[in-house]
């Protein structure tokens, strides 16, 4: 459920998108991404996630602390009462050029222009600097002109379980969470149905009493992290040998206060 510059294998994938409103930043949306990776390409190699907003920087990144487990604690919420997905609805839809820094086992490179990402590689350490087809590049230019493009670069060749990927942003529109599916280092085909293993989890700080299913957080838990943190949330899992067409997840916020999951949609990029 990523796109990786090389030949990797990915499972256990959780995805969190949350809506709220942050005492400080207003209107914002977070994005949880956790899964298990294991490095099959020759060299170092690089997991790409396209996050719906021009206005990331490295700010934006959470630090999970010693809560490393926090999405695994809301699928612990969920799990009960989830169900395996039967499918998913279908639709079409329509500062520094780079910026470069260290996230737990990743060097990330943000850029709203990803074809400027290949001339900032330098800066990422040779053990970890992957080897970019510019047609990937150019594929994300195309396909996601209003989006920050997240380069996350890694060199574990044993399967390694990371700490989550937690990043807040100013929203586009819906909650959307990146699924694009590509595991060779080529542009990801958007005419073709991939298997998928994931757990989608939502939020919004607008349910009404008694919506969804509570967290149960650490009680050292930092009050900074925890401001950008869910009481409650809703999922479903996607899997047991089901595929789906290539493509992101997305709900609108009224369906997702109605805690109708069966509206959650699978979203395909136009080509503008």
């Amino acid at each position: 459920m990523c796109i990786s510059t090389g030949e990797a294998a990915f499972s256990g994938t959780i995805v969190y998108c949350g809506r709220q409103h942050h005492p400080v930043h207003g209107l914002i949306h977070v994005l949880g991404y956790q899964n298990t990776a294991v490095n099959l390409a020759d060299g170092p190699n690089a997991m790409l996630l396209h996050v719906p907003t021009r206005q990331l920087t490295p700010q934006h990144f959470l630090s999970a602390g010693r809560t490393g487990d926090i999405l695994h604690r809301m699928v612990a919420a969920v799990e009960p009462l989830a169900a395996a997905a039967d499918d998913a609805a279908w639709m079409s839809a329509g500062p520094q050029p780079v910026q470069v820094f260290d996230h737990d086992i990743y060097t990330v490179l943000l850029a709203a222009d990803p074809t400027a990402v290949p001339a900032a590689l330098r800066q990422v350490p040779p053990h970890r600097r992957p080897q970019l087809d510019p047609e990937l590049l150019r594929f994300y230019a195309h396909h996601f002109p209003d989006h920050t493009i997240a380069v996350c670069c890694f060199d574990n060749t044993d399967a390694r379980r990371a700490k989550p990927l937690l990043l807040w942003y100013p929203p586009l529109d819906r909650l959307t969470v990146p699924a694009l599916d590509s595991y060779t280092g080529a542009a990801p085909d958007l005419d073709t149905s991939v298997p998928v293993d994931h757990w989608v989890l939502l939020s919004t700080d607008q349910a009404p009493y008694g919506w969804g299913e509570s967290v149960d957080y650490p009680g050292g838990m930092r009050h900074s992290l925890r401001a950008f943190l869910p009481a409650a949330v809703v999922g479903r899992y996607y899997g047991r040998e089901q595929s789906l067409p290539n493509g992101d997840f997305t709900i609108r916020h009224r369906d997702l206060l109605a805690g109708d999951l069966n509206r959650i949609e699978r979203l395909q990029p136009t080509r503008r």
